[in-house]
């Protein structure tokens, strides 16, 4: 990654990312129902798409036009030979639990699974139809695959997360001034059973970075706000919100809390950067998107999805809001900057 001036009231993108408003002109085109209703001609084949975000999310439009414009690009067109069932969990999993029911009987060629709760979902109904999943973390410790070179079964496709990933959270988080002594780890223990991984992670490196790590388990979107109000009160104390269905759903309600109470924080993900959060750090998830869509082009033409190996990410971005780094206080060290891959002022 390399650097570039910054230039006053403009957004810095020097890697393409997912969506841009295409997306949402490509998911809006019919509604949900409408585009579930339509029949496919013969000799079509059918995709069923489960996300765990909402349907009119940026997240979801995004990622859908980059599906879409990916399997374009491999001769698959929604509308002529390839049929698309969307659905979006909006973060409720009972409704993701529905929408897997939904799937499963519509008898699709092959599915895919955005989020670790929707491939999930869709593994226990089915051993048969092939599974591609996306932004999954730790695949084989949650039981979905037996093995990364080798998954067997139904289910393959891309991880969202690597090892060293939490230590650059943290190692970004001593770089900005003033620097945070504290660290509170935010996550809901329920929706994110991996997070004790990333602890570890997290309580191996914190000693080199002269830093204290403690987790701040949410437990519901009612107990956002009072969580973080509390840890206003706590000297040089900054949030590291991890990798969670959970924390992106209810992104608004923790910006809103982090900057009400001042608190600098770094994100998994450019979304909550794109909505006024300060840093993220995290997998290129275009790149996952489009990768997954080269899965789903070879099963569809006879490939089986056990004998194709899960990959861990190669692509990742830092994105950087400085209209919020101002507001906070904050400056951002010259090295954190030039390896920005966006920068937002």
């Amino acid at each position: 990654m390399t650097a570039a001036p910054l230039k006053s009231g403009s957004v810095l993108r020097r890697r393409e990312f997912f969506g841009l408003t295409v997306g949402a002109t490509l998911s809006a085109t019919l509604p949900v129902g409408s585009r579930a209703q339509q029949q496919p001609r013969a000799g079509v084949r059918r995709l069923g798409t489960l996300t765990v975000t909402a349907p009119h999310d940026p997240v979801s439009t995004g990622r859908a036009a980059v599906l879409k414009q990916s399997l374009a690009a491999l001769d698959w067109q929604e509308g002529a030979n390839l049929r698309i069932d969307w659905r979006d969990g909006n973060g409720d999993i009972a409704l993701i639990e529905r929408s897997a029911d939904e799937l499963i009987a519509s008898a699709p060629d092959v599915l895919l699974a955005v989020g670790t709760p929707c491939v999930a979902a869709l593994r226990r109904r089915t051993n048969t139809i092939p599974i591609v999943f996306a932004v999954v973390t730790d695949p084989i410790d949650q039981g979905l695959i037996s093995g990364l070179a080798h998954p067997g079964g139904n289910v393959t496709g891309f991880t969202d997360y690597d090892g060293p990933m939490a230590g650059k959270w943290l190692e970004m988080l001593t770089q900005i001034t003033p620097s945070a002594a504290h660290v509170a780890v935010l996550y809901n223990p329920s929706t994110a059973p991996f997070a004790e991984i990333m602890m570890r992670t997290l309580h191996a490196a914190a000693p080199t970075l002269a830093v204290n790590i403690r987790a701040v388990p949410l437990r519901d979107a009612a107990g956002i706000a009072p969580t973080v109000a509390a840890l206003s009160a706590e000297k040089n104390t900054a949030l590291l919100v991890l990798s969670d269905f959970f924390t992106m759903t209810n992104r608004a309600s923790i910006l809103a809390s982090a900057a009400q109470a001042g608190l600098p924080a770094i994100y998994w993900n450019r979304a909550f950067v794109a909505d006024g959060g300060l840093m993220s750090y995290g997998t290129d998830n275009s790149d996952i998107i489009r990768r997954a869509a080269g899965y789903i082009d070879r099963i569809l033409k006879g490939e089986k999805p056990g004998d194709l190996p899960v990959q861990n990410p190669t692509k990742f971005e830092l994105a950087i809001n400085l209209k919020t780094a101002r507001t906070l206080g904050v400056t951002f060290s010259p090295a954190l900057l030039a390896t920005a891959d966006e920068v937002i002022e």
